[in-house]
């Protein structure tokens, strides 16, 4: 069976993320220690005791998951009998994740990274206020001919059954209206205030653009696939691109795991907190074995843990 690994995107958080890993395994604590580092900050402290109200603050979840996600790679990696991955892809902040694992982008300049993602992020929403909502049973055709007539936009296209939409709190809401009037079986508002992968993003990606050109980056060790084209990111440059684009862009999550599929790959292993992507890969090709590792007990469970 060809593997690849997958890694989660914000919305992934909780209270108390990781610390398992980092109270039994010394090669997560390390990573929970360099994160604290690169930052001046104790995200390890907020992953294990919160409070939920700042981790969930985009400034510090971006970090934290993108941190929790490596501590349990290196578990993984220490301990499993599995072969290395023949791919890895993540899903919107995720990808940093995924350069991180192609070893692409190193770790320290990853969490630094994510973190002034966040603020830009975080500052767009604050300057002008957006909305983003979760669309059920209708397909992508209809449903970007409703967010063009709305003045919104495709955020994720997660499964056959499931897109998030993304724009302004109006867009947002005109948009509901004209999907459920098209067919769409349920629309359901999301709990933020950002519009991520939206024109809004617009000047956040202009300013992003500066913290990734100064960051290094090295061809991936293994094929990293990108959320905008769903096809492999094969350069430092190609990295950079992404990287930027993707703020405005649409999450290709439908297109990267058939992609994946066509490749050969039959089992994904979901790496970070949480198994959101395990349940979308499924719901995509029931015919995939999708798994999510995050902490000691599913590490054991499927053979990444002694």
């Amino acid at each position: 069976m060809t593997l690849a690994f997958v890694f989660p995107g914000q919305g992934s958080q909780f209270v108390g993320m990781g610390k398992d890993l980092a109270d039994n395994d010394p090669a997560a604590r390390a990573i929970f220690e360099q994160a604290d580092r690169a930052l001046g900050a104790k995200i390890s402290a907020l992953c294990f005791a919160g409070p939920e109200a700042d981790l969930t603050d985009t400034l510090n979840a971006q970090p934290a998951i993108l941190t929790h996600s490596i501590a349990a790679l290196r578990v993984w990696q220490n301990n499993s009998r599995e072969g290395s991955p023949a791919f890895v892809a993540g899903h919107s902040l995720g990808e940093f994740s995924a350069l991180v694992a192609a070893d692409a982008l190193d770790f320290a300049d990853a969490v630094k990274l994510v973190r002034e993602r966040g603020r830009l992020m975080k500052a767009a929403g604050e300057k002008t206020p957006g909305a983003m909502a979760a669309v059920l049973g209708l397909d992508e055709k209809t449903l970007d001919e409703v967010c063009r007539d709305a003045g919104a936009q495709i955020a994720n296209l997660n499964e056959p059954t499931q897109i998030v939409i993304t724009g302004t709190k109006e867009s947002i809401e005109k948009a509901g209206e004209l999907a459920k009037a098209r067919g769409a079986k349920r629309v359901m508002a999301l709990r933020v205030s950002i519009a991520s992968h939206s024109r809004l993003m617009q000047d956040a990606a202009r300013e992003f653009a500066n913290a990734v050109n100064a960051t290094p980056f090295q061809n991936p060790r293994v094929p990293v696939i990108s959320n905008v084209t769903a096809l492999p990111l094969r350069n430092p440059d190609e990295i950079r691109d992404e990287l930027v684009q993707q703020l405005t862009s649409s999450v290709q999550w439908i297109k990267t795991i058939n992609y994946l599929a066509a490749q050969g790959v039959t089992r994904f292993i979901e790496v970070g907190p949480k198994d959101v992507l395990a349940g979308l890969i499924r719901r995509i090709n029931s015919n995939l074995s999708a798994v999510s590792v995050g902490d000691l007990a599913s590490m054991k469970a499927f053979g990444g843990s002694s």
